[in-house]
């Protein structure tokens, strides 16, 4: 009888697992009450070491959201397709609705600076000679039904950076195109 009830319990606690419930739920952190006042300027660091991206008015730290990336080896993008979130500064030049993943926020990646690392990396044949920088890379949602992702720190992305549909909307509706954004190791 004993053994039935352990393996009831652990098929329950499987199946809570599997189906997206998680005990560790990663939200936001607030330095401030949850109605944010209109700022002029913000600034954005993301910190991928600790999957953060912080969100800065002229006062100081405002918000702090869980955030996840591409490849989980947490390098600098090399190239288009590798799956890697490149490191650097950047701004927002755009935002858009998209079909699959939300409230979208397009960076200015490759900047002159990401151009000139490619063919550093070119020329020392760390990447092919065909090879090309890409391009694309944005702060946007998970898709439909997918925020537990954040919540088990799984990259999926090609290179973006990605919190949780509600975080996404509220960057939306927060950030201004030129925003800056800064993108830690």
């Amino acid at each position: 009888m004993k053994s039935q009830s352990a393996v009831l319990l652990l098929s329950s606690v499987l199946m809570l697992f599997l189906s997206g419930f998680s005990f560790l739920h990663r939200n936001k952190k607030v330095s401030t009450p949850l109605h944010v006042k209109k700022s002029t300027s913000f600034k954005v660091i993301i910190d991928k070491s600790n999957y953060e991206l912080k969100v800065y008015d002229e006062d100081g730290w405002l918000l702090t959201y869980p955030v996840v990336f591409g490849s989980s080896e947490l390098t600098d993008k090399m190239m288009e397709g590798d799956r890697r979130t490149p490191e650097g500064h950047y701004r927002i030049i755009a935002k858009k609705l998209h079909p699959e993943w939300g409230h979208f926020l397009l960076l200015d990646y490759p900047t002159q600076t990401d151009i000139q690392k490619f063919n550093t990396r070119k020329q020392q044949g760390l990447i092919p000679y065909s090879a090309k920088p890409g391009g694309g890379i944005g702060i946007h949602a998970t898709r439909r039904n997918e925020d537990r992702f954040v919540d088990y720190f799984y990259n999926w992305t090609l290179g973006c950076i990605s919190t949780k549909r509600e975080y996404a909307k509220e960057l939306y509706n927060m950030l201004p195109v030129g925003t800056e954004v800064t993108i830690l190791h």
